[in-house]
């Protein structure tokens, strides 16, 4: 009997992209592009490329940068703490209440950070509805302050960590962790040696998309945190002032930007988020 192979995935892939595109995809195709690409390639051709280093080398964009960094690297690391639990609970079927709980949770995705920032200080200002004890009880006043910022980014930056996570662990085999249970594992055991390691890349995309995304956050930062040298005004503020009085620092600040999410992101694209498409 003759046995009949089939196409390899990679066969399969370059014979559907040899089969060609439609003129109706391609001709939007063609406009999108250089509707988001010029933009960027403006901002790129109109940097001050011969100064750029002495912008870079100012105390104000050090001192931004430096903050950004650490608040972001924080408020992705509260995101993760956060974000695992919470995208295993929404990946379990059957749980009630679940569709209300994903709404609320993904809800600064959509929300307006301005709004976002509002809300913040409506729940963890110094007069909000859990800000008020935290200052009576202990002292501890969140609003214009460095843990102000990290609050702010990780409140807009958890839903991203969330999606990611909850797509992994309803990708992860089942069948696995019942074999692990079957054995005599607890539940606790189960997770963190067969379901965790099993959503490791999600793990790694979730926490990066985190982490860009708090570096980029203005809105709820400069609305929760205010603007404080060396304390709250992190790159993405210091972008927004400099606009009013040195255009150049401005442009220099914002490739700094641009250049961490296009590192960001074609490092996903090439290493993780293409992992489980390899096959």
């Amino acid at each position: 009997m003759t046995r009949v192979r089939r196409p390899r995935k990679g066969a399969q892939r370059r014979a559907g992209a040899d089969a060609g595109m439609p003129w109706q995809l391609g001709i939007p195709a063609l406009i999108g592009a250089p509707f988001l690409l010029l933009p960027l390639l403006a901002l790129v051709l109109s940097a001050p490329w011969a100064t750029l280093p002495e912008h870079l080398s100012e105390p104000v964009a050090r001192d931004a940068l430096r903050l950004s960094v650490l608040c972001a690297t924080s408020a992705a690391a509260i995101a993760v703490i956060v974000g695992v639990p919470l995208a295993w609970v929404l990946a379990r079927p059957g749980l009630p209440g679940l569709s209300l709980l994903r709404a609320f949770v993904t809800v600064p995705l959509v929300l307006p950070p301005v709004v976002g920032g509002v809300a913040l200080l409506k729940g963890l200002g110094r007069n909000g509805i859990v800000g008020r004890w935290l200052d009576d009880a202990f002292g501890l006043t969140l609003p214009f302050t460095t843990a102000g910022v990290i609050v702010a980014e990780a409140f807009v930056a958890t839903p991203f960590l969330v999606l990611a996570m909850e797509g992994a662990f309803r990708s992860v085999d089942s069948g696995l962790e019942e074999a692990a249970t079957t054995l005599g594992a607890g539940r606790w055991h189960v997770f963190t040696r067969v379901t965790l390691p099993s959503v490791i890349p999600g793990l790694i995309a979730g926490g990066v998309l985190a982490w860009a995304r708090a570096l980029g956050e203005f809105g709820a930062t400069i609305t929760f945190a205010g603007n404080s040298p060396g304390r709250t005004t992190t790159m993405p503020i210091a972008v927004y002032l400099a606009m009013e009085s040195d255009p150049d620092a401005a442009v220099a600040l914002s490739l700094v930007l641009l250049f961490v999410a296009v590192v960001i992101l074609a490092l996903l694209r090439g290493r993780w988020l293409t992992a489980g498409a390899g096959g």
